[in-house]
Order: structure tokens, then C-alpha cells, then sequence
């Protein structure tokens, strides 16, 4: 263990994907510095991503899910975290993702970026709801009871709308709220569920139980069959979120050495939860049988009834409707404080700059709750609440895919336009080392970009030509708000209480494609990344 203390932001939730709010940065205690150990890191890191949520749909995949996890991890999870550490250690200032893409390419594209994360979020969270209305529905009995009230879409649609509106007013009440439910939420409806379904799968294979899940099938998949890896893609959001805290690289008494190893000891940690948890549910519940919205809660079920204790799934089922519920609290909240600093910097109008006494954005608040409600119309045109899941999940996927990839190619450039910028943390091999990361993870996001939007084998969604219209009329419309909003922002919407400050390339008098202290472009970087023309 070591020395450092622990010292989770405070807006972090246990065993959640939370969001920080782009503001959030070093750590004091009155003067003085809290240093944060390695364990302590990654651990952080670890309940930033773990979520219990997506394990049926990978149970699909059996053994072979175990090759998706480490993959998605390698070409995903490690170059997101790597290139956001030195993103926040070079950049400390305000505005995170926005900040960060507005270095490299200027205010046009980070507000893309920023509005992206934001959406990507929006996305996921009836995709959770759904999730949650499933647990909520398994608390009652009688079984058959509970799955039909599950996969009832005006059951669905009620529940998602009642929690959605209900969190959203809890979060009136300020982020401290917020924060002590999703973290409450995070410890009973994640942390300690997802350890008892570890648990319950090994002492259900150690007493001979019969096995569910094939142990033929090997470890790779049938890489000629593109359709049935498309549940796969889904992984890259179950990583989602790392980025988060690498706003605390500095806290780290070494950052160079402690960061890549906390990463690696939470990428290790979540590849073994993700893959032990998946193989629970594939152990109990038949191939033929998954359902992306309930098969956890199933497993659950069974597990307990293999011990002469049925009773206790009806339990899990409500710590893990508890879960859900903190999640929510944190992604409500999280995301729109965040995109409050982007507002007040001038960038969205005076109403959506709006806050209460405790310094909630009400009006941003208010937004996302038309939007949210606007999302249960999915319902009335997929053919089950199975597919909306799907589908909205996949469209999620893809923002935070467009949105890492603007990320890892504005890292790359910012090495060459600011190339004497102090690094406290700097991936290591130079602007080699840098290429390496960055390619690796912009191949990963685009195969997991290709794979979103193909229909999966395994679900009934309905049409693919409506399946896969919907994903491309989302993805090309929320790719091409954000540049409308900013098109039309105007000099007058910065708010006088704006605390975010100018972009480097402002205060040193250039343009954001310029290199800093007149150092010319690398002719090659010049071809792959060509200049963009920047907005002021």
C-alpha cells in the first residue's frame, strides 16, 4: 500500500461512471497539497468505470468475451487515460475536454467536443433507466410477473420518466446532495452486488451445477462475421468516463512513474471484475435466454435459488434499482456543472447560464430533461424495450468514440504547436511514444465506431434499415448541433462571474493552428493533421 492518502473528488461515486464537473482540479486542504498514493489512483480510476449494467451483453459472447475485454482495454481504456493525463497535467486550467480540443484546434471544436461528452451521457442515461426500471420490476413477485412488467414499454417509459424528473429536482438541491446518494449508490448497488454475483457464480460451479455457458467455443472471435461483434463495441462505453480523473494527475507524488502504474493496477482490477462478472451471468443463464435489460437480475435469481435462497434475488434486485439511482444523481449532476463553465465562457446563451442558490444550472438542467423526455419516443418506433436499450446505447457509444477521437488527434498536435509547454506527466518515447498511444486508440475507436452502427445478430431490432437509419440520422444530427450553436454564439453571452481562462494561444497572441515561440510545423505532422481554421 502506499504512503498517499485517499482522497476521492468529491464528486466521485463509488463503482459509478461519474462525471466531473470540467472545473474540478487540484486538491487542497487549506494550503496545503493532497498527495494521492498509487492504490489510492486506482482504485479512483477503477470505481470510475466499473458498472454492472452491461454484463448480459457480453454474456452473449461466452469465453470469447474475455478476448473483447482485453482488447477494448488495450486499444481503448490505457490510451484514454494516458493521453487525458497529460492533457490535464499540461492544461490544470478550467474546462477539461473543451479546454483540451480548443488548445489544438480552437474554440469551434472543443465546444464540439465538450457538447459531444454531454450528449454521449444524455444517451446513457435511459439506457440505465431502462436497466433500473427492469430491477425495480424483479423486486415483486411472482417471477413471471417480473419479467412481463420488465419488458412492458408504457411500464418502461413511466419508470424512466418518474426517475429521470425525480432526480433531476433532487439535484435542485445541490452537487453535495448528489453526491452522497450516487456514492451511497455506488457502494450497495455496485460494488457490493457485484462482488455476492462473483461469489454466488464460483460456489454455484463449485458444487457441480450444471453449466450454461459453452467452454468449446475458444477465446477469439469469428472475425468474418462483423454481425456478431457488434454487442463487443458496447465495451468502449462500459470504459467510458477514465478521462475523468486524470484532472488529478498532479496530485500524485510522482506523476511519471505513479500514473501509468495506478492505471494499469485499475485497468488489470476492471478487466478481471468485467470478465468474471460476465462469465457469472453466462454461467446461470442459457445463450438463448440473455436479455441485455434483465438477464442480470435472472442471474441474480438463480443464483440464490441454487442455495435454497430465492428470496434474496428479489433483494439484490433493489440494491441494484438503488445503484441505478446514484448513477443517475451523478450523470444528472455531473455533466451540466461542467457544461456550465463552457456556458458563462461565452459560449451558449445567458438563459442556459441560469443557477440557484446552490449554484445548480437550473435552465441546463431543465434542458436535459426535455431531451430525456423526448428520448421515450424511441419507444413508440423500435420493436421492444430490448432494442431502445440497444439502440440508444450504440448512439452513446458513438459520441464518445467522435469525441476520444478529436481528443487523441488534438493531443498529437498540441506536441508540435506547444512543444516547450512544461508536462508534468508526458507519455513516455517522446512524440514517438505519443504517436504510438494516439494511433492505437484512434484504430480501436473507429473499428468500435464501424462495429455501432451494424445491427446485432443476437437482438431483435426490428428492420436494420430503420436500425441503422436511426443511428446515422442521430449521429450526423448531434455531430452538427453543436457547430449551429456555435455558429450563432455571440462576444455579449460571457458571463462577468466566468472563471475560465483565455486559451494559451490567445494570451501569446496567435492562432490556435500557430506554433508556439514561432516554431514552424513538422512537415509531416502539417500533412496528417492540416491546419483548422479557428473562431475567435
Amino acid at each position: 500500500m502506499n504512503d498517499g492518502v485517499i482522497m476521492p473528488p468529491q464528486d466521485t461515486a463509488a463503482g459509478l461512471n461519474p462525471v466531473l464537473p470540467l472545473g474540478t482540479g487540484t486538491h487542497r486542504t487549506g494550503k496545503k497539497t493532497v498527495v494521492i498514493g498509487v492504490m489510492a489512483f486506482a482504485i479512483m480510476n477503477f470505481t470510475t468505470v466499473v458498472s454492472l449494467r452491461g454484463l448480459p451483453a457480453e454474456a452473449e459472447y461466452g469465453l470469447v468475451s474475455i478476448f473483447y475485454f482485453v482488447f477494448a482495454a488495450i486499444v481503448a481504456l490505457i490510451p484514454v487515460a494516458l493521453i487525458a493525463a497529460e492533457l490535464a497535467a499540461t492544461f490544470p486550467q478550467n474546462g477539461g475536454i473543451f479546454r483540451w480540443v480548443g488548445e489544438a484546434f480552437g474554440p469551434r471544436w472543443g465546444f464540439a467536443a465538450v457538447y459531444w461528452q454531454w450528449q454521449a451521457w444524455m444517451l446513457w442515461l435511459p439506457t440505465v433507466l431502462i436497466f433500473g426500471s427492469s430491477a425495480v420490476a424483479f423486486i415483486w413477485w411472482p417471477q413471471h410477473f417480473d419479467s412481463a412488467l420488465a419488458g412492458n414499454k408504457l411500464y418502461t417509459i413511466a419508470m424512466l420518466l418518474v426517475v429521470f424528473w425525480a432526480t433531476t429536482l433532487f439535484t435542485f438541491r445541490g452537487m453535495g446532495a448528489s453526491v452522497r446518494l450516487s456514492t451511497l449508490g455506488g457502494l450497495f448497488g455496485t460494488i457490493i452486488p457485484g462482488g455476492i454475483l462473483i461469489a454466488l457464480a464460483a460456489l454455484y460451479v463449485a458444487m457441480g451445477k450444471h453449466i450454461q455457458m459453452p467452454l468449446n467455443t475458444g477465446f477469439f472471435p469469428d472475425f468474418g462475421n462483423a454481425g456478431n461483434m457488434v454487442l463487443a463495441a458496447s465495451i468502449f462505453l462500459f470504459y467510458a468516463g477514465m478521462e475523468t480523473q486524470a484532472v488529478h494527475v498532479r496530485n500524485l507524488k510522482n506523476p511519471t512513474r505513479d500514473y501509468p502504474l495506478a492505471i494499469l493496477l485499475a485497468t488489470v482490477l476492471t478487466v478481471v471484475i468485467f470478465v468474471l462478472g460476465t462469465l457469472a451471468v453466462g454461467v446461470i443463464i442459457p445463450h438463448k435466454d440473455i436479455n441485455l435489460a434483465q438477464s442480470l437480475l435472472t442471474a441474480y435469481r438463480q443464483l440464490w435459488a441454487s442455495i435454497g435462497l430465492p428470496w434474496l434475488g428479489n433483494v439484490m434486485a433493489a440494491m441494484v434499482a438503488f445503484g441505478v439511482l446514484g448513477q443517475v444523481s451523478v450523470v444528472v449532476a455531473g455533466p451540466s456543472v461542467g457544461l456550465l463553465s463552457v456556458a458563462k465562457a461565452g459560449y451558449l446563451p445567458h438563459v442556459l447560464q441560469r443557477t440557484n442558490s446552490h449554484g445548480i444550472p437550473v435552465a441546463i438542467l431543465l434542458l436535459q430533461g426535455v431531451i430525456g423526455t423526448a428520448l421515450c419516443l424511441a419507444f413508440t418506433v423500435l420493436p421492444s424495450v430490448e432494442s431502445t436499450f440497444e439502440i440508444l446505447g450504440q448512439l452513446s457509444n458513438i459520441m464518445f468514440l467522435t469525441m476520444y477521437l478529436v481528443m487523441f488527434v488534438a493531443a498529437i498536435r498540441l506536441r508540435y504547436t506547444q512543444p516547450d509547454k512544461p508536462r508534468p506527466f508526458k507519455i513516455p518515447g517522446g512524440n514517438y511514444g505519443m504517436w504510438i498511444v494516439g494511433v492505437i486508440g484512434l484504430l480501436g475507436s473507429l473499428i468500435a465506431g464501424f462495429l455501432s452502427f451494424l445491427p446485432p445478430r443476437q437482438i431483435a431490432t426490428g428492420s436494420p434499415e430503420i436500425y441503422i437509419g436511426l443511428l446515422l440520422a442521430g449521429t450526423l444530427l448531434e455531430i452538427a448541433i453543436p457547430f449551429v450553436i456555435f455558429a450563432f454564439h455571440k462576444k455579449g453571452w460571457k458571463a462577468p462571474d466566468s472563471d475560465f481562462e483565455p486559451f494559451d494561444w490567445q494570451t501569446e497572441g496567435r492562432s490556435a493552428g500557430q506554433v508556439s515561440k514561432g516554431r514552424p510545423l513538422v512537415p509531416g505532422l502539417a500533412i496528417a493533421i492540416p491546419p483548422v481554421a479557428v473562431a475567435k
